[in-house]
């Protein structure tokens, strides 16, 4: 009989990473974009916090992050990094309204489609408003038509 081989050891270092991985998780793009729109002067001009990093001073609102020095902070903002971000907020963040309106959940269009083109083929003319059609002359009489309510 060979010999026992030892356990495998990463499995009570996960908690550990998990933890990490929250911790260092910056803001999503819709939040900086609000915080872009509503709070852009608040966060430009902070008061003194021993807490943060560069006593909250040097902060980029952009990568929502906080820096030791003017330096450090005009280092990063030259980074690529930065650059890449700046991009990405342009773009535009991924909002509720788009997700609905990708996966088709947006309230229905159910108006007719082509009976301008019908109508004008004909010798009518189309109320866009939808409330009436009027048809060309018949015979030499006028013919009024309301839509039809289904």
């Amino acid at each position: 009989m060979g010999r026992l081989r030892r356990s495998r050891t990463h499995h009570a270092r996960r908690d550990v990473h998990r933890a990490a991985r929250t911790r260092d998780r910056t803001k999503d793009l819709d939040q900086v974009q609000d915080d872009l729109l509503y709070h852009k002067k608040k966060l430009q001009v902070q008061p003194l916090d021993e807490e943060k990093p560069g006593l909250g001073q040097y902060y980029c609102i952009e990568c929502a992050k906080y820096y030791e020095t003017q330096v450090a902070l005009n280092t990063h903002t030259k980074s690529k990094v930065h650059k890449r971000r700046l991009k990405e907020l342009k773009q535009g963040a991924y909002t509720s309204a788009e997700a609905e309106r990708v996966s088709g959940k947006t309230a229905p269009d159910n108006r007719q489609r082509g009976v301008e083109d019908v109508v004008a083929r004909f010798g009518g003319s189309v109320d866009v408003s939808g409330v009436k059609v009027l048809q060309a002359p018949v015979n030499g009489v006028e013919v009024d038509r309301a839509p039809l309510d289904l």
